[in-house]
């Protein structure tokens, strides 16, 4: 074990002398109370250690002791429902212990060491199992089903015993004896090291969308499962709200959501959110299926960048399950400064706008963890990680170092507009700036599996909103009056699409989520409209009779009509329109 001691302190960087014995990204800890520290740089025995707490008070000749281990994580039963630091420190424990201001130094287990937990087995004695494997099952919370696995740097072998019963989270439950006859102990709990990925088998294609019942998403800018998706946009332009209803809604089995760097209110309102949120798959609180890190902007700064290893770590723990998992970061660019902020105490090069040059390195790195793939074991089980990151550049201008290093990793991009938020417009998702390029790859599903039409309505929507553009430079210069009357048209059919179809209503108990075949509904009758209307126009309807027609009231107000009655209303819709269609031109042909 290696001692040494401070020879420099700056800020959340300490220097430490003797540490020859030490090794990169060891854990250590630093004076009488055991600041918890990770080793970033060596010197032949001067190791630099970037500590996780406030480093106040500490003064040179302090000891330094190493660990002898990375920074890991505990995963087991207990993960689900919990809220943790950026280390994996259980906060609610330790505020049931020693109040609501968090210690230094303080030591709390990841997991509670006294629950027991029933076991159930899934192999008997004598079974062949591999690394991976599935060996039993505890029932965590109502709705979700955590599997016990053979840890993937076990060798497996042949169960030699297991029994149900009721363990807690440092008791075995299975003894394995491998091919050279040693035994490896299996137990609730295993340690992974945060800034190594969980190995798999292979990673697959992926072509099954993550469906979210956000329509801006699902029709225009679609996130396959296992997909990467970043959401940059301004101040106040709804980053994470947008991200908070991607967690309530997205079809994913379980959430993790990171927030790293973030203000302290904001923080607070998703920990009083998410346990009053009844989930829409299950019936139950939507903690019931989530694991929260909060890491806000006041807690030290290193500890925001452990924050996003701890939270992957934990949501590929999951996807080895076989579980589809949705992981929620935000935000990325608090990451990003904190990386920036150690960087310049280390004194390295500085990169583009201060930020270490392996910004990009880092950052890809990242958001490499998420994918489909299938699982280590025999059975081929299929998980699925899927990383949304939300990123913050200042002003609102994505052409700095964060932004871009993040597009050039992430296939899908919804970019976030202040003007629209202004404009009292969400999802705030420009429509013009966005994209998804998963997009073609996902158009066989939606068509085999929504309607075969699905692509074709929403090429013809993207279409319409792009010539809506050019349209209204035309409009802004001369006035609505100098376009013809099919221009004009197009225009209304465009704010059709705008405000009835992508603008959704987060807090409204119906419109806050659609589902696909709702949204083909919708895509169909707003453009039915300009069909017909188009028809009708050409042969000889009046321009103003065809956009005040009643019907497109009731088209606007489809998106508040339950689920249920879909089928029924959309109908009776399309033969309301057909008549007043006909009625517009045969107005017209009197005259």
């Amino acid at each position: 074990m290696a001692k040494g001691r401070i020879t420099k302190v700056a800020g959340p960087l300490v220097v430490a002398d003797g540490m020859r014995d030490a090794n990169m990204y060891d854990v250590v800890r630093v004076g009488e109370e055991r600041l918890i520290g990770e080793i970033i740089e060596m010197h032949e025995d001067r190791a630099s250690v970037q500590v996780y707490e406030e480093t106040s008070g500490l003064g040179t000749g302090t000891e330094v002791v190493s660990t002898g281990a990375p920074l890991s994580v505990e995963l087991g039963p207990g993960l689900i429902t919990t809220i943790y630091d950026g280390i994996q420190r259980p906060l609610e424990n330790i505020r049931a212990m020693i109040g609501n201001n968090l210690k230094r130094g303080i030591e709390v287990p990841s997991l509670d060491r006294e629950k027991k937990w029933h076991f159930v087995p899934s192999v008997a004695a004598g079974d062949t199992v591999v690394p991976g494997d599935v060996v039993g099952t505890v029932q965590e919370t109502e709705v979700v089903n955590h599997k016990i696995m053979v840890p993937p740097n076990f060798k497996g072998g042949t169960v030699k015993s297991i029994a149900e019963g009721d363990y807690t989270v440092e008791e075995i439950v299975a003894v394995l004896t491998t091919a050279d006859g040693a035994e490896e102990q299996v137990g609730l709990m295993q340690k992974w090291p945060v800034r190594v990925g969980r190995p798999y088998k292979n990673k697959i294609n992926p072509d099954m969308p993550l469906i979210t019942g956000q329509r801006v998403v699902d029709a225009m800018f679609p996130i396959a499962k296992g997909g990467v998706a970043a959401i940059p946009g301004p101040f106040g332009s709804g980053k994470t709200v947008t991200q908070h209803q991607l967690a309530k809604w997205a079809e994913a089995e379980i959430v993790v959501y990171i927030g790293c760097g973030e203000r302290g209110n904001e923080m607070t309102d998703v920990l009083n959110e998410f346990p009053e949120l009844v989930d829409p798959h299950t019936g139950k609180s939507l903690m019931e299926r989530t694991v929260l890190i909060a890491n806000t902007s006041d807690m030290p700064v290193a500890a925001r960048e452990a924050s996003v290893y701890t939270g992957i770590t934990i949501a590929e723990y999951f996807r080895d399950m076989g579980y589809s998992v949705a992981l929620m970061a935000d935000s990325t660019s608090r990451w990003a400064e904190a990386l920036r902020e150690m960087s310049g105490r280390l004194e390295e090069m500085p990169g583009e706008e201060g930020y270490p040059a392996y910004l990009g390195s880092r950052i890809a790195q990242f958001y490499e963890r998420a994918g489909r793939v299938i699982c280590l074991g025999s059975d081929d089980r299929e998980g699925a990680l899927s990383a949304i990151g939300a990123v913050s550049p200042p002003g609102g201008d994505i052409s700095e170092p964060v932004s871009q290093a993040t597009l050039r990793i992430v296939k899908v991009y919804w970019g976030l507009d202040a003007a629209l938020a202004y404009e009292r417009h969400f999802p705030a998702i420009n429509w013009l700036t966005s994209y998804s390029l998963y997009a073609d790859q996902l158009g066989g599903w939606f068509n085999s599996n929504v309607a075969e039409d699905w692509m074709d309505l929403r090429g013809r929507m993207m279409t319409i909103l792009t010539e809506e553009a050019s349209l209204n430079e035309i409009v802004q210069m001369v006035g609505m009056d100098a376009l013809s009357d099919p221009d004009r048209l197009k225009m209304e059919a465009a704010r059709s699409i705008r405000e009835d179809f992508l603008h959704q209503d987060a807090f409204d108990d119906v419109d806050t989520y659609s589902s696909s075949k709702k949204m083909h509904h919708m895509m169909t009758m707003v453009l039915a409209y300009y069909d017909k209307a188009l028809d009708a126009l050409q042969k000889g309807a009046d321009i103003k009779d065809l956009i005040d027609i009643p019907v497109r009231e009731t088209i606007g107000r489809f998106k508040y009509i339950e689920e249920a009655n879909i089928d029924e209303n959309y109908n009776k819709i399309m033969e309301t329109l057909d008549a007043e269609i006909g009625a517009a031109l045969a107005k017209e042909e009197e005259y």
